[in-house]
């Protein structure tokens, strides 16, 4: 069996965002799963030196413009929350909490967080927004907000951050195909003929 692609992304990425509407539809042509593994740019820019594409000179305003845009070509809705970047240390633990009972959930969870961010706008750091999010996936609340606080979930997410980097991750979208790596939503077109072409 093809092994799933790997979907690196950060909950406060806009471009992950974008590509979290299309990446399952574009594995399953190919008859491929998709692992979700949300990680935390904070640290990984620590790595690199990068900083939010917001508050970069000339860069910031183009992919704010570019954000918007992109959503429009997609048919996604797009409203930039008040406060960018955000930190997205909780939704990410719930998202592994929940992948450890039902990984559908999660992904449900995934989806819903990640439009309520930049589909509505809205704070997705309040934790009684993310507890609502949760139940409405089948988590038990009580669970799912002490689950945030867990030193295990705190772990999990350090973990797979460390392991992100250790793999060559440095941005969000990034996707893996097999040991293939893919950064950016605008690389989703290559993906798709990758998996098609078997690579070239």
């Amino acid at each position: 069996m093809n092994a799933p692609l790997d979907f690196y992304f950060d909950f406060s990425s806009p471009y992950g965002y974008l590509a979290s509407h299309r990446i399952d539809a574009l594995a399953r042509r190919h008859g491929r799963r998709v692992r979700w593994r949300p990680i935390l740019l904070g640290v990984v820019f620590r790595v690199t030196g990068q900083t939010p594409l917001t508050g970069q000179n000339l860069r910031g305003p183009y992919h704010e413009r570019d954000f918007a845009r992109s959503a429009r070509r997609l048919g996604v809705a797009f409203t930039m929350p008040s406060t960018f970047p955000f930190p997205a240390q909780a939704a990410s633990r719930g998202f592994y909490w929940l992948s450890e009972r039902d990984a559908e959930a999660s992904v449900a969870f995934a989806k819903t967080v990640y439009h309520a961010a930049f589909g509505e706008g809205q704070n997705v750091t309040d934790l009684d927004r993310l507890e609502t999010i949760a139940s409405s996936v089948g988590a038990d609340r009580a669970e799912f907000r002490k689950a945030l606080a867990d030193p295990m979930m705190k772990d999990r997410l350090r973990e797979e951050t460390d392991s992100a980097i250790a793999r060559g991750v440095f941005g969000s979208p990034f996707v893996f195909v097999d040991d293939e790596p893919f950064w950016g939503h605008d690389r989703f077109d290559q993906i798709d003929e990758w998996l098609q072409r078997g690579g070239w």
